[in-house]
């Protein structure tokens, strides 16, 4: 159960990686188009307010068509073949979904509490009734909730019968049309039940909302806790996409929230958590830029003297790409099994550092790194609230120097093996050039003998399938945003997580028969590699 949590944790990542970006589109669109900063200059009607208002519209595609983005989404990380179809199945299945929703409510909306449905206008930043347009059909507004259910009950139909052998004289219905046949006919009683049920959905949502937001500090800190402590599971994705993209606090998500309202913030004077206590749910990047770098800072200090320079090597790029950009995995995955207690003692010091900002003041879209901390928040906000970002400045790096201090005296006290502090005499035993080219020219692989050695995609590609027992021994292969999520028929099969380091993982994370590679940023081409070699040794079998 628990390895098909961390693989919809995964998946769901997908669509998710289009949102910081968008995110500091309209944060820079939302900025440039100010008054406050940029006077007469930002004023409606200017050429200058016309370029930044049509680059914000593009940078909204991602927040107002994110329901899609999910059903597209979650067949790529979850399908076991063919995703690209799957995809397409998904989009016509939902589409069909929501007209049929549509057409019901335009019927018979009085027998479920929506009278009156074809004559609600869908109004920009109101709640209509609990409707919305998606891909221009008026429907039910049920988030990224009914398009993950829509797209599960695709990629199950999908997984079963896509390959499914029709009859000659029905060989034009097979594959992705009798997938979609089979969901027409599902999307009817599951649009019912949603007319039915989803109204009183709708207003539990609300009251858990109010109930939420009403739980003050308690509650700020339970989520921040873990949303950090599950990163190991992958469930952390199911944590924090619902306040941050789905309606579990404010309708649309927080993130979307900040930026609509980020211009109206930005020209009052009113403190941040007087305009929006809800952001309070989205700090967690602070750990991000505080805490994760100078966790690097200690890995440093405490490493053996030999190591120091290997180990810096390490850990710089690290320690920047966690504070720039909020990807702290790198980190993470560097100490976590090695000293699971650090790792609770940093969620519970981030939870509580996050806690103490919103109770001195500090609210805001945070949950990236500097980049995205700065155009969302900092550059468009600092003239009426600098004291806000000030004080959360200053706690941070309070933080950061009780969490350096007590990191450092924890992996001296307990010998804990962080980076660094490795056996010097571990043996490892890495594919060297030879094996490698002797592999290569077995898959018969069109490029070079000298362009293969020099590729560093392919080159751990074929290390890593090596270590993971070859391509017979890997029933299920993916990755989320650093990380290769593999299933594998035999653990014993696998190498040492030595090995796998000196092949250039950065850890190794075991859950029974349900594997972690930590790769890095640079995961999905290796993932790409690895499907190749595998679709080659599939042909020489």
């Amino acid at each position: 159960m628990m390895q098909k949590f961390q693989k919809f944790g995964a998946a769901m990542f997908v669509p998710v990686l289009l949102f910081s970006f968008a995110g500091i589109v309209v944060a820079f669109g939302s900025l440039f188009t100010n008054q406050a900063v940029f006077g007469s200059l930002a004023s409606p009607g200017t050429t200058w307010n016309s370029i930044w208002d049509t680059i914000s519209a593009g940078g909204w595609t991602v927040f107002k068509q994110e329901a899609l983005l999910f059903v597209v989404g979650l067949p790529i990380g979850l399908a076991n073949k063919s995703r690209g179809r799957a995809a397409m199945e998904a989009v016509i299945t939902y589409m069909t979904y929501n007209y049929f929703v549509g057409a019901i409510l335009t019927h018979w909306g009085a027998s479920f509490g929506i009278p009156n449905f074809d004559k609600i206008q869908i109004v920009e930043n109101s709640t209509n009734h609990g409707l919305t347009e998606i891909a221009g059909i008026k429907t039910l507004d049920t988030s990224i909730i009914g398009a993950l259910v829509v797209a599960g009950i695709v990629i199950w139909l999908h997984n079963r019968y896509f390959d499914k052998k029709l009859p000659d004289w029905l060989g034009t219905f097979q594959g992705s049309t009798y997938v979609y046949i089979l969901g027409f006919f599902l999307m009817i009683p599951l649009a019912v039940i949603t007319c039915w049920g989803w109204p009183k959905v709708q207003l539990g949502i609300t009251q858990l909302q109010h109930f939420i937001v009403s739980s003050g500090v308690v509650g700020i800190w339970i989520y921040n806790f873990l949303n950090r402590v599950l990163i190991p599971t992958g469930l952390h994705h199911l944590v924090y996409i619902p306040f941050q993209y789905g309606p579990a606090v404010v309708a649309g998500g927080l993130q979307p929230y900040w930026l609509r309202h980020l211009t109206q913030f930005a020209m009052s004077t009113k403190p941040l958590k007087q305009l929006a206590p809800q952001l309070g749910f989205q700090l967690y990047g602070n750990e991000k830029m505080f805490l994760a770098p100078i966790i690097c800072l200690a890995f440093y200090v405490t490493a053996k003297k030999n190591k120091k320079k290997q180990t810096s090597a390490l850990l710089i790029p690290a320690a920047l790409t966690s504070f720039f950009t909020g990807i702290t995995e790198p980190i993470d995955f560097t100490y976590l099994f090695a000293a699971p207690v650090l790792w609770i003692i940093y969620s519970l010091l981030s939870a509580t550092m996050n806690t103490i900002m919103f109770s001195f003041g500090v609210v805001g879209n945070m949950s990236g790194g500097a980049i995205d901390t700065a155009a969302e928040n900092w550059i468009p906000l600092w003239a009426n609230h600098w004291q806000t970002f000030l004080t959360q400045i200053v706690i941070g790096i309070i933080f950061a120097i009780i969490t350096f201090f007590i990191f450092k005296y924890m992996i001296v006290k307990f010998n804990y093996i962080t980076p660094g502090r490795e056996e010097d005499t571990e043996e490892v035993h890495l594919i060297n050039k030879k094996e490698y080219q002797a592999r290569k020219a077995e898959q018969a692989v069109t490029q070079t003998d000298e362009q293969t050695a020099t590729d560093p995609y392919i080159e751990r590609a074929t290390a890593f399938l090596d270590l993971l027992g070859g391509s017979s021994n890997i029933k299920e292969l993916s990755s989320c945003a650093t990380r290769l999520r593999v299933t594998v028929a035999d653990p014993d099969k696998m190498g040492s997580d030595a090995q796998f380091k000196a092949a250039k993982a950065i850890n190794v994370v075991h859950h029974g028969k349900a594997i972690q590679v930590i790769v890095g940023l640079d995961v999905a081409q290796v993932l790409e590699a690895m499907q190749e070699l595998r679709k080659q040794d599939n042909k020489q079998d």
